[in-house]
């Protein structure tokens, strides 16, 4: 595994100014693109279950204002309502962030949990990376391609009742830190999301029974010293297709984040 440079700190001014830069880029992207991005909707076609996942919305995190947590839910709701029933059909892409948009205050969006350079702010629209992680992993789970997907550069959290591999998700930030993916196959495919009293749902359905099964592994995971004095934490993420005769796995990321916490404190619930 590679070795992690110390974390540089930017000035204020620079982390906008390269932010806003990096947003208008996406978007001219966005305008001359030729690629054909999923942006109709349908509830008819698509019986057959792909993937179903859900994870919990009000998750108590050490020094985590609850508040921020019943924010991020006014987030979600407000996100999904763009990506519920988008239909991805064959060799269209699915952006996240050219459904959902810039989450504004003016939206409705509120303040809610983000991380910057591996501490914890808060900001307008915190929270959404809960939708990309979920979207990963369902995702991950079906023949749809990866295309784009970013990941934290900081370990803040212990494993504590973690349900999926570490690095198993998706980082966001508009526009240009995005999780798409791309329909590379004859089938058309619908995404659904919803919210309960306390859990964001998605599903994923085909029009046509998929004949593979998929599952996906955390391999090669270690914990380095770095020669800095930090810790840096590594694994892959893989996905292994079954299609009845044969089973083939592939990687579809590697994770490398400097870990912001002890790794060799014991991991219990609070």
């Amino acid at each position: 595994m590679n070795e992690i440079e110390k974390p540089k700190d930017r000035g204020h001014l620079r982390q906008v100014l390269g932010k806003e830069y990096f947003i208008l880029k996406r978007r001219y992207h966005w305008l001359f693109t030729d690629r054909t991005y999923a942006k109709t909707t349908t509830n008819e076609g698509h019986e057959h279950s792909v993937f179903y996942h859900k994870s919990l919305v009000l998750r108590p995190l050490k020094d985590v204002d609850m508040y921020l947590q019943e924010n991020k839910r006014t987030n979600l709701s407000i996100a999904i309502k763009h990506l519920h029933e988008i239909e991805i059909k064959p060799n269209e892409h699915f952006s996240l962030w050219k459904l959902v948009g810039r989450p504004t205050k003016r939206k409705g969006y509120l303040e809610g949990l983000v991380l910057k350079s591996g501490a914890i702010d808060r900001d307008i629209g915190g929270g959404l990376c809960q939708l990309g992680n979920l979207l990963f992993w369902i995702f991950a789970h079906s023949p749809l391609t990866i295309t784009e997907r970013y990941r934290h550069g900081f370990d803040v959290f212990p494993d504590v009742n973690r349900k999926v591999p570490f690095g198993a998700g998706a980082t966001l930030s508009y526009n240009y830190i995005d999780l798409q993916v791309k329909n590379e196959t004859k089938y058309s495919f619908v995404i659904k999301l919803w919210l309960d009293k306390t859990h964001l749902n998605g599903e994923l359905f085909s029009n046509t029974k998929i004949k593979e099964s998929y599952k996906v592994v955390e391999r090669n995971h270690q914990i380095k010293q770095q020669s800095w004095g930090g810790y840096s934490r590594h694994n892959q993420i893989v996905k292994i297709t079954n299609t009845g005769e044969t089973e083939t796995a592939s990687i579809i990321v590697e994770n490398h984040a400097i870990m912001m916490y002890n790794p060799f404190l014991q991991n219990k619930e609070e």
